[in-house]
């Protein structure tokens, strides 16, 4: 279901339950729209994530690790300003809305007692944080800053007052009704009846309204029928379900109407968690990588226009026999070319006589018309070498740049740094201005690590840096490497040197699944012991040669990637 009212009733339940009397112990931005607030209650550090994206907006606590910038953004300093230390005292939703509002008690600078109420506004595009004074309504600031030439109903910026969101003519379901009594007899047909129902009641999201008219066309009471579908988010049930399309949905409680119920969950954060994990990732990575993806798409667009054209030229190269063959058929013939003549046809005496149409200049002497031909013969003889080396190098690029961009994709956000240093170290980035080179304070992330149904340990490289690093220096030369067949991807290390038949196919499997070929049905993946692999000398980052390799076929699965990731 979507994370619509309804939904975000069921998490408010959630998190008031784990959080209230909770203190505000970390504050942190790592992305641009998200800001997570460490809270310590029950014993127990809970990060709860604010997410203002504008395609995964929501609220949760979540276990999904996260990677702070070096310097901290303005916001979360002002967020440190404000909420360090704070307690949370309250936890709202008003009215079904798809609003969260945290109050809470902190001291100001003069060490007087105050309350705050930090909002959450779920809503698509329109998403926002935003950190208010509970007795004036000041915005003290706000993740995303609206101004007047944005939003003419509000302003969202720092001194502010704070203006409720358009408020719509919706009944909030919660409160005792029986307008589901005249909608269900005014609209009796059930795709009709969802629709009603979505326009009458506060919250409903397209899913949610869809599952209670197909509750509301089952025999039996309809007021108990209406009041089961509300108890469920009460008393939420976080579970997967799998469409008839193969895709999946999350709901707070039985969505029956929509598919079968996969998996549970024992909270609606772990839930998101799980659903969010790979999406969520792909936009920060997108947000933060941004320049990266459009450098290297530019740089591909360019070399493969630069391609064609070379190989062109190759082609083009190719009638130079025929120049050396007219030039040596002039010369034997030379007594039969006159000045002023601009063709000529001789016998080809390579071809059993057959006539050979020779084009003449008729600005040149017989003997100059010869060695014109010669020269050009010459000169696209000697292109060829220069052709043919600038199309390997070209096709070199192509590889690497290729590489990267499936490593952007398949990247974590920790790992665009490194990528983005190892594009500025190529030559593909430029080096900030003021900025001077120094050594980063941060550890270099290290490969992930997986564990075979065998208790094997296997290594997979997630860039470039890594993938050198692993399989030159890492790795024993008795270990084996796994590579996707001329399709770029990570270097997987299996850290045996007897590895069985089911670890080979369980390593070829990741192999495949952190490659371009992550999608494909059928992938070939090449695997040999690391002595035999080699790295030429002024080789780019990541590529490495190989003999006498086996091949394995595999079908990357997303679910036995999860089983060999060891537990934390």
């Amino acid at each position: 279901m979507s994370f619509d009212g309804l939904f975000t009733h069921a998490m408010v339940t959630e998190l008031r339950k784990n959080l209230l009397t909770g203190r505000i112990a970390k504050i942190n931005q790592p992305y641009q729209n998200e800001l997570i607030l460490t809270v310590r209650a029950n014993r127990k550090n809970w990060p709860l994530l604010l997410s203002a994206d504008p395609t995964y907006p929501r609220i949760q606590t979540t276990q999904i690790p996260y990677v702070n910038p070096a310097v901290p953004t303005n916001f979360a300093m002002m967020m440190r300003k404000y909420l360090q230390g704070a307690i949370i005292t309250a936890i709202d939703q008003p009215a079904n809305d798809r609003v969260v509002r945290l109050t809470v008690t902190t001291r100001n600078e003069l060490g007087d007692a105050e309350q705050l109420v930090l909002i959450i506004e779920i809503m698509a595009r329109h998403s926002n944080v935003i950190l208010i004074e509970a007795k004036t309504n000041r915005i003290l600031d706000a993740i995303k800053h609206v101004g007047a030439d944005q939003n003419r109903y509000r302003l969202l910026l720092p001194g502010a007052t704070y203006i409720e969101p358009p408020k719509q003519d919706k009944v909030d379901p919660f409160v005792p009704n029986q307008d589901y009594r005249e909608l269900v007899r005014q609209f009796p047909a059930e795709a009709v009846l969802s629709k009603a129902l979505q326009q009458h009641y506060q919250g409903f999201g397209r899913d949610s309204a869809q599952q209670l008219a197909a509750d509301l066309h089952q025999p039996g009471d309809l007021a108990a029928h209406y009041q089961d579908f509300l108890a469920q988010f009460d008393a939420p049930a976080p579970t997967l379900l799998t469409l008839p399309t193969n895709k999946t949905m999350f709901a707070a409680g039985r969505f029956d109407h929509f598919g079968d119920q996969t998996r549970h969950f024992d909270s609606l954060s772990a839930l998101l968690d799980f659903y969010y994990a790979d999406a969520a990732q792909r936009e920060r990575v997108q947000q933060q990588a941004g320049n990266l993806i459009r450098v290297v798409r530019n740089d591909l667009k360019k070399n493969r226009n630069k391609l064609k054209k070379l190989e062109q030229t190759l082609a083009n190269t190719k009638q130079a026999d025929e120049l050396r063959v007219k030039g040596e058929i002039l010369t034997t013939y030379l007594y039969e070319v006159k000045r002023g003549m601009t063709e000529i046809t001789l016998p080809n005496y390579y071809q059993d006589n057959q006539p050979l149409k020779i084009k003449l200049s008729n600005q040149l002497s017989p003997s100059r018309n010869a060695q014109k031909y010669f020269s050009r013969y010459q000169k696209q003889k000697n292109a060829v070498v220069y052709v043919s080396e600038q199309i390997k190098l070209t096709k070199a690029e192509i590889d690497y740049l290729d590489s990267v961009h499936t490593q952007i994709e398949l990247a974590a956000p920790a790992d665009i740094a490194e990528i983005r240093q190892e594009l500025t170290q190529q030559g593909y980035l430029k080096q900030q201005r003021g900025k001077k080179k120094q050594r980063s304070s941060r550890q270099p992330s290290q490969p992930q690590e997986f564990v075979a149904s065998d208790g094997t340990k296997i290594s997979v490289g997630k860039n470039n840096r890594q993938n050198d690093q692993l399989t030159l220096k890492t790795a024993h030369k008795s270990d084996y490497w796994l590579h996707t067949q001329k399709i770029p991807g990570s270097h997987v290390i299996i850290h045996s040197d007897e590895p069985s038949d089911q670890t080979l196919a369980e390593a070829a499997n990741l192999a495949a699944y952190f490659s371009k070929a992550r999608d494909s049905a059928t992938v070939p993946v090449d695997y040999v012991q690391v002595r035999r692999i080699r790295k030429p000398n002024g080789a780019k980052p990541g590529f490495v040669i190989y003999e006498g390799q086996k091949t394995l076929y595999v079908s990357p699965s997303a679910e036995l990637v999860e089983k060999l990731t060891p537990a934390k």
